[in-house]
């Protein structure tokens, strides 16, 4: 019997296949627990819409992707911090600093799509690495300058 899954079933397939089980093991445990359906006429032809919708959707995402990443990456944020003498700073840039920045100046990213493996607790360049929609990442250039006391 042909089912098409509706969830990963593991050592059996992906969400989305088309497999060939035993019909005991479709009508006992597949269906009932809404993990495949019967891969009838319809049933196909409804999983070929919803990939084809699925793909625009995707293909949207990374256009609206590659245009984020070319203004996140033409973008500078310079953050003014209390610092010591020998550069270190008291306190840290969070990504909570740096999304506030980012919104100043008209990009709106979640803060926690910017990846930052430690707080930076020291003066100078610093690069970050953001998180984007359809897998990508985007580097921004993080410039931490001394404030004026």
């Amino acid at each position: 019997m042909n089912v098409i899954l509706t969830e990963n079933v593991k050592g059996l397939g992906n969400m989305g296949d088309v497999v060939k089980v035993k019909p005991g093991y479709a009508r006992n445990f597949l269906v009932p627990n809404k993990l495949a359906v019967e891969a009838s006429t319809r049933n196909l032809n409804e999983l070929e819409h919803h990939r084809r919708q699925l793909t625009r959707k995707a293909e949207k995402l990374s256009q609206e992707a590659s245009v984020l990443k070319g203004r996140i990456e033409a973008l500078e944020c310079v953050l003014a911090h209390r610092a010591g003498d020998e550069g270190k700073l008291f306190g840290s840039v969070t990504s909570m600093e740096i999304e506030a920045a980012l919104a100043a100046k008209g990009v709106e990213i979640d803060r926690r799509k910017i990846l930052l493996e430690q707080p930076i607790k020291s003066l100078g360049s610093h690069e970050v690495e953001i998180k984007l929609n359809a897998g990508g990442s985007a580097t921004l250039k993080v410039n931490v300058t001394k404030a004026a006391e």
